[in-house]
């Protein structure tokens, strides 16, 4: 199983980022996808979901408006367009599939995001 994060980078406030990340070895299309986000000194969070379907999303409050999650079952692709950034979204990106009722599942290695003038 890989998952594969990348799309991180340096960016300033108000700047967009797209995150995808690549998977294999597992069945991508049964699977709910998440991105996790950690900054340093705090816990993993979790900033947007999307379901097996691709119906249902849902976003961090902090996020709402500004993040985009997608799927594309076909390429084995997961991504998080980001708008409008802000130095509070800096942080390690991480990409997680999940089977339910698994809590945990599978994770990627992380992209970093730093938002700084």
């Amino acid at each position: 199983v890989q998952l594969v994060e990348s799309g991180g980078g340096l960016v300033q406030p108000g700047e967009s980022l797209t995150l995808s990340c690549a998977t294999s070895g597992f069945i991508f299309s049964a699977y709910d996808l998440n991105w996790y986000r950690q900054a340093p000194g705090q816990e993993r969070e979790l900033v947007a979901s999307i379901d097996s379907t691709g119906r249902r999303k849902n976003y961090k409050d902090s996020v709402k408006g500004r993040f985009i999650i997608s799927r594309d079952n076909a390429k084995k692709t997961v991504s998080l367009q980001m708008t409008n950034l802000k130095p509070d979204d800096t942080a390690v990106y991480y990409c997680n599939a999940r089977y339910p009722p698994d809590t945990n599942g599978y994770w990627g290695q992380g992209t970093q995001v730093t938002v700084s003038s």
